[in-house]
């Protein structure tokens, strides 16, 4: 809230927001067809409340390049501070649902997929990213690291990042790693990959262990390693996030790309039980990381994630401000009476 990325927009130069304006109006082709009624619940069907929100978050100054960084620099600020509106998944948002300005790009949960830390520092550790893996990873959600996109991301990367020029794409890398501390290394080519590990049944199998076994070694190998060019699990930055709620997703709903090899979802084959199992298996047997995800969590996922707490918070303001208006106006007449 708000859904719409005007806060993002407001940064846009008059110049861009005029060829928008000139390409909807002149090369979208027009539909006869009426729109579903907007059914939007108390407090939020009330224009006003928009406007106290705007009031309190929205800062309609437009972007301002920065002298001291380059041409390319500042394009890329400009294209991630407005256009590409990257900080409206990636940085943490307040009780409100305003972006905190002080955790800008630090990862955020989208209430099921988790939009990862993107700053400097980040992306600096490990897994290591380059100016040339990032430039490749929005062309082709794809990177040399072993990145590959998923969810609203790769959403994002089909229908727009991709389409951009790789000059765009390079700005946008240049802004988010100003320090380019390594050559990108080139991409692993795909050929046939031996199994490894031992696929004879043991007893001894976790439950994840016998899970992953069944569904997802055919692609991924029994050590997560990939097979026949298809993903490694190994050493993937998924694996590298604070929760496993985007290894759950992909698990849920699969990962279908525009172009390419896509991944099956297994939300009808697999309960949340199951599917916490394999996750954790995954993370902690594979990613050798400490993170856990929970059944009720999975559930929660499946479900769109938890509710925001904004309706009630919203409704228990408004219905303390009314509260205040009314002893007020109790007030003023009770001191009315009392002069008289």
């Amino acid at each position: 809230y708000p859904a719409m990325p005007y806060t993002a927009y407001a940064k846009l130069t008059d110049e861009d927001v005029a060829a928008l304006y000139a390409y909807f109006m002149q090369g979208v082709q027009p539909v006869d067809v009426k729109p579903e009624a907007t059914a939007l619940p108390f407090p939020f069907n009330l224009r006003f409340s928009m406007a106290a929100w705007n009031l309190l978050f929205l800062d309609t100054k437009p972007f301002q390049p920065d002298a001291k960084q380059s041409d390319e620099w500042n394009r890329g600020a400009y294209l991630v501070q407005g256009l590409t509106h990257c900080s409206t998944c990636h940085t943490p948002r307040n009780i409100l649902m305003a972006e905190q300005q002080d955790k800008n790009l630090q990862g955020a949960s989208l209430g099921t997929w988790f939009a990862p830390d993107i700053t400097a520092a980040t992306l600096q550790g490990q897994p290591h990213w380059t100016r040339a893996m990032l430039a490749q990873y929005l062309a082709t959600g794809h990177a040399s690291n072993g990145a590959t996109a998923g969810g609203p991301m790769l959403e994002a990367i089909d229908k727009s990042f991709s389409r951009m020029t790789s000059e765009d794409r390079q700005a946008i890398a240049s802004y988010l790693l100003p320090q380019d501390s390594a050559t990108a290394e080139s991409a692993p080519v795909k050929r046939w990959t031996p199994v490894e590990g031992d696929d004879t049944p043991q007893a001894v199998l976790s439950e994840g262990a016998q899970i992953y076994r069944n569904n997802c070694a055919s692609c991924h190998n029994l050590t997560g390693q990939g097979l026949n060019g298809l993903p490694a699990l190994q050493n993937h930055p998924v694996l590298n996030k604070p929760n496993a709620d985007n290894v759950a997703m992909a698990v849920l709903q699969g990962v279908w790309p525009e172009h390419g090899q896509g991944m099956i979802g297994f939300a009808g084959e697999l309960n949340d039980h199951q599917i916490a199992a394999v996750t954790n298996y995954v993370m902690h047997d594979i990613g050798h990381r400490q993170v856990d995800i929970s059944e009720d969590r999975v559930k929660s996922l499946r479900a769109g994630g938890d509710a925001s707490p904004l309706m009630l918070i919203s409704r228990v303001g408004m219905a303390a401000a009314g509260i205040v208006v009314v002893l007020g106006l109790l007030w003023l007449r009770l001191r009315r009476k009392i002069k008289r």
